[in-house]
Formats: C-alpha cells, structure tokens, sequence
C-alpha cells in the first residue's frame, strides 16, 4: 500500500472503537425502545390476597385486594379476573400474598352434601313447615337441587339458602 494511502486508511484499532461506538449506540437505541414498549403494555387490574389465605379457607371480602400487573405477565396463567368469581369459594391449596390467583386453586363451596341429612322449610305467611330430607346433590348457596323426604321419599325440588337448609314456596 502506498504512503497516501497507508496514511488515510484507518488502523484495526480505530476500526475496533468504530466498531464498539456503533454496537454501543445500538444497544442504547435497543434499550430505549424496549422501555417504551414495556411502558405501552397494557396493564391488568386483578383481585391478590392481602394476607396468605391457608388451604382450605373460604375466601372473603376482607382477605383480598386489587394490584395492577402488566397484561403480557399474567397471559400465560388461567387466573381469575373478577373478585365475584372468588368470594365464597374455598382455597384447594395455599395462596400467597400478592400473586393473582389461579382458577385451578379454587373451589366452590358446597352449602348442602348429597347424602347429608338437610332440612326442608316451607314459609307462606307467616306458616312455617319443615321437613327432613336427604339432599340427592351436592349444592351452593342459590342453587336449585333435588332432595329426598326422609319421610314419605318424595322427591322435591328446592333453593339451596346461606344456612344450609333447602327453601321451597313463593
């Protein structure tokens, strides 16, 4: 090579700075565009516990809370998005504080046991008649199931109520 141009043409460790200048610029520009990009994800209100809720706990107002997650986070999880689809239902497995919870870690409550002795109550102005009977399903809170009388073994259809008995009647 001649002198002139020996003299123009940059060394190999001008090239290697060029190089790292470029890589480095780059980078940033990676970087600042990532950020963007998390800050412009979506975010997601969910229903957490406040407190560990232990297995086998019916889940309460007073035992949870709302906490905002980042929407790509929780995509991957079948968690449940709605506090009413969580109170009243019982804990399968520990859930600890903070950590949207999964479907799969609930259950619903049963107030009535098939097979369980129940009582039947039948209210009308002021009459009051109650019977027993043999629930023939297992049964939450408003739902209608069927039930055996203990006495005649009618089957009869009736409303689950808060207090374990079934309710028939206007």
């Amino acid at each position: 090579m001649s002198a002139a141009l020996q003299k123009w043409a940059p060394t190999m460790t001008e090239q290697r700075h060029r190089l790292l200048s470029v890589l480095g610029a780059t980078v940033i520009l990676l970087c600042l565009w990532a950020q963007q990009a998390l800050a412009a994800t979506p975010a997601v209100t969910l229903p957490v516990p406040r407190t560990t809720i232990a297995q086998g706990q019916v889940i309460t107002l007073s035992a949870l809370e709302k906490r905002r997650f980042r929407a790509n986070r929780i995509d991957r999880f079948s968690v449940v998005p709605n506090i009413n689809d969580i109170l009243g239902k019982e804990a399968v497995r520990q859930l600890p504080v903070g950590e949207p919870i999964p479907k799969s870690a609930l259950r619903r409550r049963e107030a009535v046991k098939r097979g369980e002795p129940a009582q039947l109550v039948f209210q009308d102005r002021g009459l009051e008649i109650v019977a027993h009977v043999e629930p023939l399903e297992d049964g939450i809170v408003g739902e209608i199931i069927r039930v055996r009388n203990v006495d005649t073994g009618l089957i009869i259809v009736g409303r689950v109520e808060e207090n374990g008995t079934i309710s028939i009647g206007p």
